[in-house]
């Protein structure tokens, strides 16, 4: 009868241990704010804090991944900045009455820049869907633009 109680009583005190550890080390800690910060969508400073995380205990795995979701995230993001600035100069210069050769060519320079970029970009399981949908709509629109300038 004493055994029946004994290995779940146990297993409970084990993982009472576990998790006071998981919040009481302070490398874990930070792993958590940093998490935090990732699903909110502050991948700076998760980013931040995973490192400092990481950099207190090599073995933080929660650390690690997240340290380098954060560097795929912010990549995207500034990916998607940069696809925001090209697509409103080229929205100025395609407003224009006429567009110079000058301009055709900056167009064409901007979409295949960006559509290289593109490439470079690795998504992983847990990457912001939204991040990455939005990167492959600018994506897709560099793609026509350089399809009518390859005509």
């Amino acid at each position: 009868m004493k055994s029946k109680f004994l290995f779940p009583s146990l297993a409970v005190l084990f993982l009472v241990i576990m998790g006071l550890f998981f919040l009481i080390n302070p490398s874990y800690e930070k792993s958590i704010q940093a998490k935090y910060y990732y699903d909110t969508g502050n991948y700076k400073e998760a980013y931040k804090l995973a490192n400092e995380a990481f950099s207190a205990d090599v073995y933080n795995r929660m650390a690690a991944t997240i340290m380098a979701q954060s560097k795929t995230s912010m990549k995207y993001q500034k990916y998607i900045q940069q696809a925001k600035k090209y697509m409103q100069q080229i929205n100025v210069i395609a407003a224009k009455d006429s567009i110079s050769d000058a301009d055709k060519a900056r167009m064409k320079l901007m979409s295949e820049v960006m559509t290289d970029s593109y490439v470079k970009l690795a998504p992983s399981v847990i990457t912001d869907k939204d991040l990455v949908a939005e990167a492959a709509k600018y994506h897709d629109d560099f793609e026509k633009l350089l399809e009518q300038f390859n005509r």
